[in-house]
């Protein structure tokens, strides 16, 4: 799968934004050429709200392990939430589990960082990752709805 085919998958999710940061927008320079993804029917940003899913295209500070310094190299990462991370990854979030190749392309696995929230990650998915990570998407997707609407309830 490409960036673009991820991008074009999750837009058209209802309700789905994704948001490219580049320059002059604002946003910082390390942001720029990611995408990052929310829920936000009215088609606007949220504020105080984290993507349920992202597209990182370099490395960050503190995780470098995915080496996505290599050419042509992304990661995608899906706020998955517990009960599919655990279906996906055979353990929960904040158990410990046998250490995955970070940089491994086309593979699901914990996000290095962000693995004990819930969070999955695929570097450069293809063919063995394509449905898994759609559905996982699409998951994500779902779970970012469903607090968008709760809020929306207790206002």
């Amino acid at each position: 799968m490409t960036m673009e085919e991820i991008i074009e998958f999750v837009e058209a999710l209802d309700g789905a934004l994704a948001v490219g940061p580049g320059p002059g927008d604002g946003s910082p320079e390390i942001s720029w050429g990611d995408t990052f993804f929310f829920y936000a029917p009215d088609g606007v940003m949220p504020q105080g709200t984290q993507p349920f899913a992202t597209i990182v295209t370099k490395n960050q500070p503190g995780d470098e392990s995915s080496r996505l310094d290599r050419p042509d190299t992304f990661r995608v990462n899906v706020a998955a939430g517990k009960e599919a991370f655990t279906t996906w990854t055979g353990h929960a979030p904040r158990e410990p589990a046998a250490a995955d190749d970070p940089g491994a392309t086309d593979a699901l696995i914990a996000h290095p960082v962000y693995g004990s929230a819930g969070w999955l990650a695929v570097v450069n998915p293809g063919p063995r990752t394509d449905t898994r990570l759609r559905e996982l998407l699409s998951t994500a997707h779902h779970l970012a709805r469903s607090r968008y609407e709760r809020r929306r309830r207790e206002m």
